[in-house]
């Protein structure tokens, strides 16, 4: 079950009925009205408290720097590729800090609940881009994504999705 299968079907007044064409300023006024509902559901709220809660954590300020860091120093390895000789040094250094990072508690909770909020923007995404066509391309975060236009579905017609 998805998360906006939570979400009641209701009928805003103003709004077209099919067949209809609906303006763009009642469009404009619902999708700012949809943003207020989410800003004020309970995964929203999840989120913004635990980014203050990472946003205050000594602990992560400190590790955020030498993230940093560790970033730059690779980025001036990179630049001379894999033959430059501190090249897997620096790799490893970032990946270490970034494991270091995702290990403490506040940013895990964090990660968790900005996923939930990203699943939900998705989601809701997808419904709207599928009551106009099914095979309109939906953007997400996801590093895999499948199908041609992420939806899962592919339409394109181009061979070769997966």
């Amino acid at each position: 079950m998805g998360l906006t299968e939570h979400f009641p079907a209701a009928e805003a007044p103003g709004i077209a009925r099919e067949g209809e064409a609906a303006d763009f300023a009642s469009l404009m006024s619902l999708a700012y009205e949809l943003g207020e509902m989410i800003k004020q559901s309970a995964l929203a709220a999840e989120y913004v408290y635990y980014k203050d809660r990472v946003g205050r954590d000594a602990t992560v300020h400190a590790l955020v720097r030498d993230f940093a860091k560790a970033k730059e120093r690779f980025a001036e390895c990179e630049r001379f590729g894999r033959f430059h000789p501190d090249y897997n040094e620096a790799l490893d250094r970032v990946y270490e800090m970034e494991a270091r990072l995702a290990a403490i508690e506040p940013v895990k909770q964090f990660k968790e609940a900005e996923q939930a909020v990203d699943l939900l923007l998705h989601e809701v995404s997808l419904l709207i881009a599928r009551a106009v066509s099914s095979s309109i391309k939906v953007p997400d975060n996801d590093p895999n994504p499948k199908g041609c236009g992420s939806g899962g579905s592919c339409s394109c017609g181009g061979g070769g999705c997966g």
